[in-house]
């Protein structure tokens, strides 16, 4: 073989591969990062090698409102890289629809990421799996899981209403005083899904408790954080803290859920469902012991959250609308009363409360931005071309904000939720919890927590501004959950 010949095919090789990879460096770095087959070119941030366009989504804005800000410039519809992979972002109701109505098994996958593998033992729960014939069944089960246990039936209506008793007598000590409802608030709704999942009900000091709301609290905090590796996995060979906190508090999980299968495995009785895990047992056919534990997790991962966050957004705005707060003691007191408690069959009597919460979770929506979608196969939005294995960001806080769709909307208005006559409505431009396969699956339990936790509060206290206390700062902070920073308030029982 002619060694010379060979050196220079090798030289040529080298000068070819540069080139590419020059012309790659320059079309990143002029920003002309579009997708033009088969369709229009969308508008894209500019990215650079490597990175992509995470040196052009440095800003002191939160994600959703950074968005929001760059969808004025780069449009409703626009694409970015967060590293390697190629993302869409959403901002406009019609185009969220397509996404997770009327598209939504194209753009029904989730992304793989390190913390939520670590979180769910590689997708084994509903939130973050991804979208699969297994993850089908697995929904399924979950829903009739449900209806065999709780909805429908007063079993789940008693838990919350139980619990929202007990927050109610926690609140009377305090009678008077100025406290923080964040413990209260977060304690009351962790013990309806300790009871929901497996069927414990705690005292405040109880150990057990404790230990659930501690490692609850560290996944929140490390996951709010967000970690690089979940856009660059190869990080995980550097020493992360984060990561390990993480671990540590899934392995405390883990073990604490482990022994509450196990027990109940033991004392199952078909056809009499105590809790949720039962229901989850009896119903048990292509998912493993795994989904069932993820099944748990979720239940305090997701639901713990964000309904003691939307409790608490709510009452920073009744401080900030004490008129607000006035008119729901009116409705409970006309349609309700004092000598009972509220229960479910007084939704269709109580408009505006419903109204305020759907306000809440509007101007203040727990997720601003949803769980990352991704493509399952070449499709399309917008009429443009979108290939398999595109990331879609829909920012909801975006869209319910919209002036197009809503009068004044960064303004606390109820009233936008009912009709002439006082009945509720439902905007096409609210969808809080999603909407299409992917729609949130706890959804009615929540929306139940919220009506009866609201109910009760409002029925025996009234919630006013401390006199050496400013309002509370309603910009919030961001992390698994839109937050209210922490405030202080005076309970005082109703007269």
């Amino acid at each position: 073989m002619d060694v010379t010949y060979l050196i220079s095919q090798l030289s040529l090789i080298f000068c070819c591969l540069v080139s590419v990879l020059f012309l790659v460096m320059v079309k990143c770095l002029l920003g002309w990062c579009w997708f033009s087959r088969r369709g229009a070119s969308l508008p894209c941030l500019p990215s650079v090698p490597i990175l992509g366009s995470l040196l052009h989504l440095r800003s002191s804005l939160p994600p959703h409102l950074l968005f929001t800000k760059l969808a004025r410039s780069y449009g409703h519809l626009f694409s970015l890289y967060m590293g390697p992979h190629y993302t869409l972002v959403v901002s406009e109701v019609a185009l969220a629809r397509e996404v997770l109505l009327h598209r939504g098994r194209d753009f029904a996958g989730r992304p793989k990421m390190v913390t939520t593998d670590m979180l769910t033992r590689g997708g084994k729960d509903i939130a973050f799996a991804d979208y699969s014939t297994l993850w089908k069944s697995h929904r399924k089960l979950v829903h009739s899981s449900f209806a065999l246990f709780g909805e429908g039936s007063s079993k789940l209506q008693t838990i919350v209403l139980d619990a929202a008793e007990s927050l109610c007598s926690d609140l009377q000590a305090y009678r008077g005083q100025s406290v923080d409802l964040s413990p209260f608030m977060m304690r009351a709704v962790t013990n309806v899904v300790c009871r929901l999942v497996f069927n414990s009900t705690y005292s405040p000091q109880d150990p057990e408790l404790q230990q659930v709301l501690d490692y609850n609290d560290g996944i929140v905090q490390t996951i709010a954080r967000g970690s690089l590796v979940d856009i660059f996995p190869w990080l995980q060979i550097f020493p992360n803290k984060d990561l390990t906190r993480l671990r540590e508090c899934v392995f405390i999980r883990d073990k604490l859920l482990t022994k509450k299968l196990e027990e109940h495995k033991l004392t199952l009785i078909p056809g009499e469902p105590r809790d949720l895990l039962d229901a989850l047992l009896s119903g048990q056919s292509d998912v493993t012991d795994d989904h069932i534990l993820m099944t748990a997790a979720e239940a305090f991962g997701a639901g713990v959250e964000t309904t003691s966050t939307t409790l608490l957004w709510t009452i920073a705005f009744l401080l900030h609308h004490p008129e607000v707060q006035e008119r729901l003691h009116a409705e409970l007191d006309e349609c309700v009363g004092r000598d009972r408690h509220p229960t479910l069959t007084d939704r269709s009597t109580l408009p505006y409360l419903e109204s305020v919460l759907n306000e809440v979770l509007r101007i203040r929506p727990a997720s601003p931005i949803l769980i990352p979608h991704v493509a399952m196969q070449d499709t399309r939005l917008g009429g443009h071309y979108v290939p398999k294995g595109t990331r879609v960001l829909v920012n909801i806080w975006a869209i319910h904000h919209d002036p197009k769709h809503w009068d004044n909307p960064d303004q606390f208005i109820p009233d936008r939720f009912l009709d002439c006559t006082g009945k509720k409505i439902n905007p096409p431009s609210y969808l809080p919890f999603g909407a299409g396969p992917r729609v949130c699956v706890g959804e009615s339990l929540a929306r139940m927590e919220l009506f009866l936790f609201l109910s009760c509060l409002l029925q025996q206290f009234h919630f006013s501004l401390p006199s050496d206390a400013s309002l509370p700062n309603l910009q919030g902070r961001s992390g698994v959950v839109l937050q209210p920073h922490r405030y202080m308030v005076t309970v005082r029982l109703r007269q």
